[in-house]
């Protein structure tokens, strides 16, 4: 398996932890546990970012090599 294909799995997977953190949110009536995942869905869009710049920089360093 490729790099970017393993990024794009983590991304994946970020992004289904992200909505179970949502809906956790939705579900519960505890004022804590909501704060919890609040901030535990805030944690993954970060993750989701930086995972997402690194696959930009893998996919055009694979377009470079491509080119030469």
């Amino acid at each position: 398996m490729t790099v970017q294909k393993d990024l794009q799995k983590a991304v994946a997977a970020a992004e289904s932890a992200k909505g179970t953190y949502a809906t956790f949110v939705q579900s519960t009536d505890d004022q804590t546990s909501k704060q919890m995942f609040t901030q535990m869905a805030q944690d993954m869009d970060q993750h989701i970012s930086q995972l997402n710049s690194r696959l930009e920089v893998v996919q055009q360093n694979q377009l470079n090599n491509q080119e030469n």
